[in-house]
């Protein structure tokens, strides 16, 4: 299997038929992985870095947001373009250009900006919880957003279209709620239009909107539309490549813009407000408990709620695909789809829980802030591999992107890569000058920082010195080895599982067909009861004779037929049972349960534990 063998997000890949449908509807079509994207860009990171950047500076800080907006846009559309024409994902991409030692450090940068990511969304939930609901506590309701885990899962199962419409409403509470709060606040238009223009008031200034521009351009969006715009089917020619490149976009810069609205609102909010006022607010609970004695309403902060919740859900759903893209592409690795999220989320609860424990419930604004400069710190390591794939005459072909995409691009990570840069060597400074540990912080800090500059600058000129492409295989499950193909093989002894319903007969007769009349079939059932989970083979009841009768009844027929066959019965738990019980046996055939989703939960699934306990062939009918 080569590498494009695998599909990214492979359960939603090429989901949707884009094709037999013209003009609007064709639009339509594409319209919705901007959207799940989008959500990203108004989380509750943002809320903090926004409320806070509002609140300290005023409507100063407006023109950061309009920058940060037109770099996401224009990164997206890579993202758009690396998707849909070379058809892999960042993750991908970067698996097959990079050497191991790369791709595992850029892998472990993706996955603490996933960290960072969710635990803004816990924290915003669990703030959202508690405003709505006062008597439970912070920190129980970070404590309640593990219950939230298993939303995207059932999400998956009903199709990428129905996840998508579940986010786009998610989003339009969020907008319309901001929408209504800029009514009830009545800001300072000529105030904002002062804000469009460029500078810092001071040092604190540089900071928050380093936090703005990490909680705008995210590094796993990045990595997460260049996968969702693949759950698209077109044909494969120039002309529909190009109509779904155009398409995608016009989705990206409707949902871009609504995201663009709601960040603004936060910070417009917060400025005429609180700054207006000469009151400073870092913590999201402080800006929602002043918004009614300011604005005069209790519908504002009642909504402010609400939206938080919305954010804090949907964009924890998008942070979870994410993190699989991310762990697919990179590691070649897919873990079931609720251990990832249960890890993902559990991975961001364990800081935000001993933070708030240990310090309180009033440093979880400094806590939201932070996570935001943590992905602010690792946008260059995303966009710069990006910026080399699209410009990759090779790997893009005619669909490369034009001269002023590439100088813009370049221009917009050497913005955030200087003021990165610039503001590490701020706190930098101030840690060691501040701290009674200035020694350690100077021989551990200092020498990580130059580590991780010298990657980012390898990653940089690494296209100017290298002369070929990695030619490593990138397969999901390994190099393909050469077949070895053995004599024909007849089975002595089948073992056959059958439980008594419509799949035995489907299971006995393709049992039939794989041994022919020269094989002893075994048919083996398991009691399940409380009695046979205690007494095992002295279990004498109802049921234990019931299925004696039905065995010896399956044996007569296959003994009339002409085939050889015995039956076992064992006692117990089948995941358990049944690989004791074929132990002698050369094949074991089992029919399936037909299971999905929810049952597979309640009831577990028998072929899964089976599979892994035997060292016979299984073929399931």
């Amino acid at each position: 299997m080569s590498s494009t063998d695998h599909k990214s997000l492979d359960e939603v890949n090429a989901s949707v038929n884009t094709s037999n449908r013209g003009g609007f509807k064709k639009l339509l079509a594409f319209i919705g992985p901007a959207y799940m994207i989008s959500v990203g860009y108004m989380d509750p990171g943002n809320w903090a870095t926004d409320i806070e950047g509002g609140s300290k500076f005023g409507y100063s800080l407006i023109w950061v947001l309009v920058m940060s907006n037109i770099i996401a846009l224009l990164l997206q559309s890579h993202c758009i373009r690396l998707g849909i024409v070379a058809g892999k994902d960042l993750a991908q991409a970067s698996k097959n250009h990079y050497s191991k030692f790369i791709n595992i450090f850029l892998y472990i940068l993706a996955e603490i900006a996933i960290a960072a990511c969710d635990l803004a969304e816990v924290i915003g939930m669990a703030i959202g919880i508690h405003l709505l609901f006062p008597s439970i506590s912070i920190l129980g309701g970070v404590c309640i957003t593990v219950l939230d885990s298993f939303v995207l899962l059932f999400l998956l199962n009903a199709g990428i279209r129905k996840l998508e419409a579940f986010i786009i409403s998610l989003v339009a509470i969020i907008g319309v709620s901001f929408f209504i709060q800029l009514v009830i606040a009545k800001p300072d238009i000529i105030e904002i239009s002062k804000g469009l223009i460029p500078g810092f008031t001071n040092e604190n200034a540089l900071y928050i909107a380093i936090g703005i521009i990490g909680a705008t351009v995210m590094p796993h969006n990045l990595y997460l539309h260049s996968s969702l715009v693949q759950t698209r089917k077109f044909e494969r020619t120039p002309v529909e490549i190009r109509k779904a490149i155009k398409f995608n976009l016009i989705d990206s810069a409707v949902a871009l813009n609504l995201a663009l609205f709601v960040n603004a609102a936060i910070l417009i909010i917060a400025a005429s407000t609180f700054f207006n006022t000469g009151i400073e607010v870092t913590e999201i609970q402080d800006a929602h408990k002043m918004m009614a004695p300011m604005l005069g309403s209790t519908l504002a902060p009642l909504l402010f709620a609400i939206a938080l919740i919305a954010a804090g859900q949907s964009s924890t759903i998008t942070g979870t695909l994410a993190g699989q893209v991310i762990m697919e592409g990179y590691l070649n690795l897919r873990l079931q789809p609720w251990i990832r999220r249960l890890a993902t989320r559990l991975i961001a609860i364990v800081p935000a829980f001993l933070v708030i424990y240990y310090l309180g419930e009033e440093k979880t604004g400094d806590l939201l802030v932070m996570s935001q400069v943590i992905l602010s710190l690792q946008l260059g390591f995303a966009i710069i591999p990006l910026i080399h794939f699209v410009s990759n005459k090779k790997m893009m072909g005619e669909f490369v992107i034009p001269m002023w995409q590439k100088i813009a691009s370049w221009i917009s990570v050497s913005v955030i890569v200087f003021l990165n840069c610039q503001m590490l060597f701020q706190k930098t400074k101030e840690w060691i000058e501040n701290s009674s540990y200035s020694g350690l912080i100077a021989v551990t800090v200092i020498p990580l920082m130059l580590f991780c500059f010298a990657i980012l600058l390898y990653i940089v000129f690494e296209p100017f010195f290298k002369n070929k492409e990695r030619t490593e295989k990138n397969s999901f499950h390994g190099e393909i080895q050469k077949i070895h193909f053995d004599e024909p093989k007849t089975y002595s002894k089948i073992s056959i599982a059958v439980d008594f319903s419509s799949s035995d007969n489907k299971a006995i007769n393709k049992a039939i067909q794989l041994g022919g009349k020269e094989t002893t079939y075994i048919l083996i059932h398991v009691l399940e009861s409380a009695s046979a989970v205690i007494y095992g083979e002295e279990t004498n009841d109802d049921e234990r004779n019931q299925d004696t009768q039905h065995l010896v009844a399956y044996k007569n027929q296959l003994n009339e037929k002409g085939f050889e066959c015995e039956f076992k019965l064992g006692f117990g738990n089948p995941k358990s049972v049944i690989p004791k019980l074929v132990s002698d046996t050369d094949l074991l055939v089992m029919g399936t349960h037909g299971h999905t989703a929810l049952k597979d939960i309640l009831f577990g699934t028998t072929v899964e534990r089976v599979r892994h306990n035997i060292s016979i062939p299984l073929v399931l009918v």
